[in-house]
């Protein structure tokens, strides 16, 4: 938490009515999310539904090198997957379309044609051989090595000789000759003194449009109210801020700055900005492993912002009711895989039994244990072991090992090598063959099922419970953990499990 004093809503609103609140989200159609871009979009969705404002999605394909086929349909998926939904952008609409960039390129020649006419920008003809040998120069005398705005004042006559050479210019933006102040939601003022902010490029020799022109000018025309981005951005904000103060000056949007919290990084190992390439920083994996998405959602929401000091699980409801920006830490925070999956078992916990089960159907159908709508006896069966398998849990995805020997036909059912190997040795056979006789009568309900077990391998074979119990597990699920032994033969039906008996005993004798 902050140390800073907690804010009025008009602190953060700066002077405008709850409900004109306007964040974005603007991913780049890449694949799937980054969770540095999930906790982004999150914070701007609970900042933008805190206050009844409105979230635009906007897809920053610009960088076409960049973009994937399948890019826009996977943000798209990932989206809603998360439940994070939006107000206008793709699929949605709005009065500030289009909404991807690729779609824009007239209105960012429009701007940039004012910005030279006002004087706001200008073109540069410097080649790279001579913007990097004066770098050069300026690190050597220990100077600032940013753009010297050597074209800033060029003469007529000077423009027309790097034209007869055939020079393409660049646009550069014209930065102010003062300090950049704004007050950050997240880490307070910051001042960038003019010594360190050189004139920038907007635009390629070729007219293509870089990203730190479309960005503001998008915001801008969008009337987007706060932007929220990672802290590793913060260096080229003054740069948006002097944009921002251009396109106010030539008509181009409200003429409202953007208020800016930037997010702390989020680390992963060996104290490292997680990166995509990195094992789980990607959305997919989590949606492949049977996380729920509240409860990744509630864990990136930790990562930089609590709703108590004494509380890590909540509901997106109510992290929507208590979310305030100025809460946000600023210093970095560690992702932590056991602890995202411990989150992600508490929430799994608070499903209903009902809804628990429908959500691991698609898990076991996918595994080709269960079809995709299941017969009203698989739901049954589905249902009744629920109970048993909720508390255990911490991903969707193991319900696959957990209860697929359930729903396999004896064709398919096989026993893991390892476990056999581990479990069917020894004293098994007897074991099995006890097992076999104790259940061929018995009354097919989980306490007589455990009596006549009990009475027969403990009392009558002299075993302990792990010695006693393995094998039969290991048997009919074909794994050493399983749910409850006893529930599970029940559940399993007395026809399925004395043939796995059976078969197991029969493959010992085999050899």
């Amino acid at each position: 938490m902050t140390d800073r004093p907690a804010p009025t809503d008009d602190d953060v609103l700066g002077g405008l009515e709850p409900n004109q609140v306007r964040l974005r989200f603007a991913p780049s159609p890449t694949g799937y999310l980054h969770v540095g871009n999930i906790r982004t979009a999150l914070f701007a969705w609970a900042f933008a539904r805190h206050y009844g404002g409105k979230l635009v999605l906007r897809i920053e394909d610009t960088d076409v090198a960049r973009n994937t086929p399948d890019g826009l349909s996977f943000t798209l998926e990932s989206l809603r997957w998360l439940g994070i939904d939006w107000d206008e952008g793709p699929e949605k609409g709005g009065d500030f379309g289009p909404y991807q960039q690729t779609e824009r390129m007239d209105i960012y020649a429009d701007v940039v044609a004012k910005l030279l006419a006002a004087g706001r920008a200008y073109h540069c003809y410097c080649s790279q051989e001579e913007l990097e040998q004066r770098r050069e120069a300026a690190r050597t005398a220990g100077q600032h090595s940013g753009y010297d705005g050597h074209c800033r004042m060029l003469t007529e006559e000077q423009v027309k000789a790097y034209v007869d050479e055939g020079r393409r210019p660049v646009v550069r933006l014209r930065m102010p000759d003062r300090p950049i102040v704004f007050d950050d939601l997240v880490r307070g003022e910051i001042t960038f003194l003019p010594e360190n902010l050189s004139d920038y490029v907007l635009v390629r020799a070729n007219g293509y449009p870089l990203y730190p022109l479309v960005n503001p000018v998008d915001d801008a025309l969008m009337e987007i109210t706060h932007v929220l981005r990672g802290e590793d951005l913060l260096p080229s904000t003054p740069r948006q801020v002097a944009l921002y103060e251009a396109l106010a000056e030539i008509g181009v949007g409200s003429g409202r700055t953007p208020r800016f919290g930037h997010l702390p990084f989020v680390m992963g190992e060996g104290n490292k900005k997680l990166s995509k390439r990195d094992p789980g920083s990607g959305l997919g994996e989590y949606m492949q492993r049977g996380f729920l998405p509240e409860g990744l959602l509630n864990y990136l929401a930790l990562l930089g912002w609590s709703i108590a000091d004494d509380r890590d699980v909540f509901t997106m409801a109510e992290m929507i009711e208590a979310f305030d920006i100025r809460k946000v830490n600023s210093n970095a925070a560690r992702f932590d895989p056991k602890k995202c999956e411990a989150i992600n078992a508490a929430h799994m916990r608070m499903l209903a039994p009902e809804e628990f089960g429908s959500r691991m159907i698609p898990f076991l159908a996918k595994a080709g244990v269960l079809p995709a709508e299941p017969s009203a006896e698989q739901r049954a069966v589905l249902q009744a072991a629920v109970p048993l398998v909720q508390e255990r849990m911490n991903t969707l995805s193991e319900s696959v090992d957990m209860l697929g020997f359930l729903f396999v036909d004896d064709a398919a059912f096989s026993v893991d090598p390892d476990a056999a190997a581990k479990v069917l040795t020894g004293d098994a056979g007897a074991v099995l063959e006890a097992s076999v006789k104790a259940l061929a009568d018995v009354d097919w309900t989980t306490e007589a099922i455990e009596a006549s077990l009990r009475t027969s391998l403990i009392e009558g074979l002299g075993l302990k419970p792990k010695n006693a119990f393995g094998p039969v597990r290991v048997a009919i699920s074909g794994r050493r953990i399983s749910p409850p032994l006893f529930e599970s033969l029940e559940l399993l039906g007395r026809e399925k499990a004395l043939h796995r008996l059976e078969q197991a005993r029969a493959s010992l004798l085999a050899g």
